[in-house]
């Protein structure tokens, strides 16, 4: 029998590919006799360069797996070293954990063991021990586990702050060729479970401020980018879909990494860190910019620009919409502008109202003027339109010094502005 340390070893390194544990978006508050707060110094965001959580004690229940999905470290073939913990393990884990200040929450996930059922109930038992037993008021991230049944479903976001359910790959033949023991189906019916819970308990909470909170930070899902053939359009296409279909909170893309004696459909070489980032740059313009996935990556570019982002690309293949005008334009048209994020668009809509906005006010805002300069117009500035026309233009805004960025590489994954 392995000791509590070596297991923690072993499925606190299975965990880290799992990219959808993100802390923010929940309101838990404490309780007096409780111990934790998601809500005012609840959950630390501290983040890795590549954009994933380090604040939560991140961990599978058990590694053993009765699923074989060939891009997956866990699968049953595998010859990894497996551990399981108890519930009780976990709970302790977690709280002395917690006590230390290591973590501000838990992240808990597992390979399916038994069945979907019993899987799904071992985990919901770790998140009401400490709920009920420890009155631990911190974060919970749990795995949703697809094919589980909507009773438990209903259990799970009654304990825990957010849910994840995990579509892996973005087509189903993509699924029937690697993982053939999952399906789409499966995985969105498990989130339209976890939804209709969310808004069942939005409808109960206006008729009732005390009534039991559902899975209040939402649900997530995780798509794994590079392991297949499939093009980022795909992959922007299905996230766009589960966005609209079920309100996710947020997709995660997590870069394929070669594993050991990994299938010979698997690619052997780890894509470029870089197309993740540019994934999460299109997302975010998917999320709150008002792009469609045709506008990011068109027939004629089914693969995203790994040398700039979406954002410029779009503008270089849209020089017609531009010049846009600060003074006067709407709301949606500022948002399309290179180098203008939410934020600062907001700001500006709020300024004109009483004055006109000049060149010289943009780095007030901390706004790059060298960004923005060919694509606006303000009182003070009217761009030369044969510029727009340039062939050479990608080359002009490109160059070191003015490189434009959606957000920096450190936080892409979580905050930024464009």
């Amino acid at each position: 029998m392995q000791d509590l340390r070596s297991r923690l070893a072993v499925l606190a390194d299975a965990a880290k590919y799992d990219a959808s544990c993100a802390s923010s978006g929940s309101q838990r508050r404490g309780k007096a006799g409780g111990l934790g707060n998601t809500n005012k110094i609840g959950i630390c965001h501290s983040y890795t360069p590549d954009g994933r959580c380090v604040s939560l004690l991140k961990i599978l229940l058990t590694n053993h797996c009765l699923y074989d999905c060939q891009y997956c470290v866990n699968r049953v073939t595998s010859d990894v070293p497996r551990a399981r913990f108890t519930v009780e393990e976990v709970v302790y884990l977690t709280m002395e954990f917690y006590r230390r200040n290591y973590i501000e929450g838990l992240f808990l996930s597992s390979g399916v063991i038994k069945s979907i059922d019993y899987t799904m109930e071992q985990l919901i038992a770790v998140a009401k021990t400490l709920r009920t037993v420890h009155g631990y008021n911190g974060y919970i991230h749990l795995k949703a586990v697809p094919g589980a049944t909507p009773a438990l479903l209903a259990q799970a976001g009654l304990w825990a702050d957010r849910l994840s359910a995990n579509i892996e790959l973005p087509t189903q033949p993509d699924l029937d060729a690697l993982a053939p023991q999952k399906t789409i189906a499966q995985v969105e019916a498990t989130m339209t479970s976890v939804q209709a819970g969310i808004h069942e308990s939005f409808v109960e909470k206006k008729k009732l401020k005390l009534a039991p909170t559902f899975a209040p930070a939402g649900q997530s899902t995780q798509m794994i980018v590079g392991a297949t053939q499939a093009t980022d359009a795909t992959i922007l296409l299905t996230a766009s879909n589960l966005y609209h279909r079920h309100r996710l909170r947020r997709v995660y893309y997590s870069a394929f990494s070669p594993i050991p004696h990994g299938d010979s459909r698997l690619p052997v070489a780890a894509p470029p860190l870089i197309r993740e980032h540019r994934l999460y740059q299109a997302d975010w313009l998917l999320r709150f910019y008002g792009f469609t996935p045709g506008e990011i990556t068109p027939v004629s570019e089914p693969s995203l620009d790994l040398e700039i982002d979406p954002k410029l690309s779009w503008a270089l293949r849209s020089r017609g919409f531009f010049p846009v005008d600060l003074n006067r334009d709407s709301y949606e048209r500022l948002l399309r502008v290179p180098g203008l994020g939410q934020r600062n668009v907001k700001r500006i809509c709020q300024i004109r109202r009483y004055r006109k906005l000049r060149l010289i006010d943009l780095p007030k805002l901390r706004v790059a003027v060298a960004k923005v300069r060919p694509w606006i117009i303000t009182a003070d500035h009217n761009p030369d339109l044969s510029l727009l026309d340039k062939q050479d233009l990608r080359a002009r805004l490109t160059k070191p010094n003015i490189q434009l960025e959606l957000f920096p590489p450190a936080i892409s994954a979580v905050t930024g502005e464009i």
